[in-house]
């Protein structure tokens, strides 16, 4: 190949490392960190069964223990593959049910466990680093390009991707979002592809016989798009970014590739239709349904947002929104950023730049648009910009790539302390992560170590909850943290419960208002608040000799 260029030998040396640092830390303490919210609603729809039978066999009156959550936290023998299918069609079908399949069948192999099932994620994030080389050499290997840059792109793009922390949390969650990542490579690696191969000359290509087959690359096309399809919904979003930079570098034409594109895409989404009609669906009939809950959460700004997530891309050490440090951070990122898109537009071939912006920009607009009305972002919002995420990294690979062949040596070392300085910080943010307990994408869960660690400092303690809200996942989640010693009496409404007698301390999770204060009146007794955050809040009864009198096993039944 002209102009081709290999990394110097002490810079694939440190891709090496870095990657094999970036694998170590995918796996290294995989059930460190606490099991939240969402991801027991992920183990819930595992195990087939649906949240209104969870909750009838749960929230009825009685005391129970942590056993009695097993059954409906991943495979069991009472429900099927076809269970987990059916229960994400009738409640949850927005989320589609590719990675849930795939986590079944591996749990059936592997087991329950939080390390099992988060494992899955980890081995699939190691699909990323072939599919991310594959996407920059067709991406940089386009004419008028910076000549023999891909090479060296592809392998700093694999190595900031190995050691970026926002990619470390979704390879150790236990959802579908890593999964979502490696689709969107291949979609769009595989289009690049096809289209660099459609604009060959016709001769050219027949004397290439090592070419692949265009039909075969158009069919991977259309088969990675309705995968991805099947794994998160936002990839409709993606589709359009594709069919935007398509149609406009065809100069709005309908030339021969953009009708192929146009019978590829149609292909995937007809094999699409039968989970989005499902979809629609539902979105009616929750439309017309006079039964809705609504949670209210509390809201961030939207620039704010966005420079928070963009800095950790590269640098996370687990900084709230408040955190002085974060106007410090933030600008340093923003910068290189910055940069790194306007060097990505300044020399390269349109078809390059413009094909990482859309990336960037189109699939973060349905998030960005309605927010400036709403008057902020919903922090539980992160993984939809994973297109942005790639879109970024891969500039900032490109920018560091060719600067490390600038024929100015200052220059030259400049750049090498920034790429060094930008390597320190994602090893750093993974050392930090690899050992912390919770994290801020645990969202609504994030304080459950704190309030499991007070609550297993008693000697026979009872933590009351209803189901209401997000009661439901938390208690869940707290299950994995608390001690056997621990017994739940699970509510299934406002009423007052009927506190058994031999507990020393009972820990009322998240009550209303109105709840708390009539446990107090008949009780007698006072509550004092042990936690409270944006989610909910943890008040403790203050029991009276009569209730430590006696302890009365749970009932389990």
């Amino acid at each position: 190949m002209r102009h081709l260029k290999f990394a110097p030998s002490w810079l694939r040396f440190l891709m090496i490392f870095l990657l094999v640092m970036g694998i170590l830390f995918r796996f290294f303490n995989l059930d460190g960190k606490v099991f939240w919210h969402d991801e027991t609603y992920t183990s819930l729809r595992i195990s087939g069964y649906t949240i209104n039978q969870a909750k009838q066999q749960l929230f009825n009156n009685r005391v129970l223990g942590e056993e009695s959550f097993a059954q409906f936290q991943g495979v069991n023998p009472e429900k099927s593959l076809n269970d987990t299918i059916m229960t994400l069609a009738k409640e949850d079908s927005q989320h589609p049910p590719l990675y849930y399949v795939i986590a079944r069948l591996w749990m059936q192999i592997f087991g329950n466990s939080v390390t099992a099932i988060r494992s899955l994620s980890a081995c699939i994030s190691l699909l990323v680093f072939p599919c991310v080389y594959w996407l920059c050499r067709e991406l940089f290997n386009v004419p008028l390009s910076v000549p023999g840059v891909a090479m060296p792109a592809a392998g700093v793009a694999i190595a900031l991707m190995a050691i970026s922390p926002i990619h470390l949390v979704y390879a150790q969650e236990a959802q579908e979002y890593i999964l979502w990542l490696v689709t969107i490579l291949l979609s769009s690696a595989s289009l690049l592809q096809a289209m660099r191969l459609e604009s060959q000359d016709k001769d050219e290509l027949l004397k290439k016989r090592q070419q692949p087959d265009l039909f075969a690359i158009w069919s991977i096309y259309a088969v990675t798009l309705a995968i991805s399809l099947y794994t998160f919904l936002w990839s409709a979003f993606v589709a359009v970014a594709h069919g935007i930079y398509v149609i406009i570098t065809a100069k709005c034409q309908l030339t021969e590739t953009v009708r192929t594109y146009l019978l590829a895409s149609l292909i995937a989404f007809l094999a699409f239709m039968p989970w989005l009609t499902i979809v629609s669906g539902e979105f009616f009939k929750f439309l017309i349904s006079a039964d809705k809950t609504t949670t209210q959460l509390s809201l961030m700004p939207i620039f704010p947002f966005l420079m928070m997530q963009l800095s950790r891309i590269f640098f996370d050490i687990d900084l709230r929104s408040d955190n002085p440090l974060n106007y410090l951070i933030t600008p340093i990122f923003l910068t290189l950023v910055g940069y790194s898109i306007y060097f990505l537009c300044r020399t390269t071939n349109y078809k390059v730049w413009f094909f990482l912006i859309t990336l960037i920009v189109v699939p973060a607009l349905p998030l960005i648009l309605p927010s400036l009305i709403a008057g902020g972002v919903q922090a539980s919002t992160e993984p939809y910009l994973i297109p942005s995420y790639l879109g970024i990294q891969v500039t900032v690979a490109y920018l560091l790539a060719t600067q490390l062949y600038n024929r100015s040596m200052s220059r030259q070392s400049i750049w090498q302390i920034i790429m060094g300085l930008v390597i320190i910080c994602g090893l750093i943010s993974s050392k930090v992560s690899s050992q912390a307990e919770t994290w801020w994408n645990k969202g609504m869960s994030y304080d459950n170590p704190q309030v499991a660690q007070i609550i297993n400092q008693s000697t026979r303690p009872l933590l009351i909850s209803d189901a209401l809200g997000n009661n439901y996942g938390n208690v869940f989640s707290l299950s994995y943290l608390l001690e056997p010693k621990v017994r739940f009496l699970l509510v299934n409404s406002q009423k007052i419960p009927k506190i058994p007698d031999g507990f020393t301390d009972v820990f009322l999770f998240n009550p209303s208002e109105t709840w708390h204060e009539k446990i107090e009146k008949k009780y007698k007794l006072k509550t004092d608040i042990v936690c409270s955050d944006n989610y909910y809040s943890v008040w403790k009864l203050a029991t009276s000799p009569k209730l430590r009198q006696r302890h009365i096993p749970p009932n389990n039944k």
